[in-house]
């Protein structure tokens, strides 16, 4: 079960972000890094963290015409990521070129291919914040239906909140792997998430990675609470 947990690196600074995925050796299955760390370190940083040996979810969300999340995809393969994501709101045509960008440049290089897997509806947004930007169906339709898209465009999974992990199962079956972030331990507390779920209840739900930042990373003991979590779930 802790390998199924992949801890977003919440941080600009390299030197944390290696301390933070070597003290938590064998307790997760990966980390994350995004926007806010690439920006600062670019591939240098990304290497400094694979280096580490823990797997990585390369959390960019690529989304722009299709040529040009392609030529996207094909810099950020040769770090070697196990996990890259699109928003699924950019298109069929768009998922299918990362898709397609993700599994020729592994060959070219060879590197194992990366899963590609598209977000669906961010988990910092409800109902309201969907309607505000022209969005009228609820979260969870809206989720279902770009999970569905995505699914469609043979990619290997998506990002959805733990609300949408139950339709989303029954749309897209039992191999298309679902990424869950939102994840909040019932002793922590929620941040930023609306639409966020307890560790467990994902994992009962049908979630095959969870996406935990930080009540890990923010904790007094990074490792003692990835632990934490890790055997509450090895208690399912």
């Amino acid at each position: 079960m802790p390998k199924r947990i992949l801890v977003a690196l919440d941080t600009t600074d390299t030197a944390q972000a290696v301390d933070l995925c070597t003290s938590l050796e064998g307790l997760v299955g990966g980390v994350k890094l995004g926007l806010e760390f690439v920006s600062a370190n670019g591939p240098d940083g990304v290497r400094a963290v694979t280096d580490t040996g823990q797997p990585l979810f390369l959390d960019l969300k690529f989304h722009d015409i299709p040529n040009t999340v392609a030529a996207a995809v094909r810099s950020v393969v040769p770090l070697q990521p196990t996990i890259l994501n699109v928003h699924a709101s950019g298109g069929t045509a768009m998922m299918e070129a990362a898709r397609d960008a993700a599994r020729e440049t592994a060959r070219e290089h060879g590197v194992p291919a990366p899963m590609t897997i598209a977000v669906t509806v961010l988990t910092s947004l409800d109902d309201a914040d969907l309607a505000a930007v022209g969005q009228r169906n609820p979260a969870e339709s809206q989720a279902v239906r770009l999970a569905e898209l995505a699914k469609d465009a043979g990619l290997d999974g998506v990002v959805c909140s733990p609300k949408e992990i139950l339709a989303i199962r029954a749309a897209c079956g039992p191999d298309f792997k679902l990424i869950v972030p939102g994840i909040r331990p019932l002793w922590s507390v929620t941040g930023d998430q609306k639409r966020f779920s307890s560790p467990a209840a994902a994992i009962k739900d049908g979630a095959d990675y969870l996406v935990i930042g930080r009540p890990i990373t923010a904790a007094e003991n990074p490792a003692d609470a990835a632990r934490r979590i890790g055997d509450e779930l090895e208690e399912l």
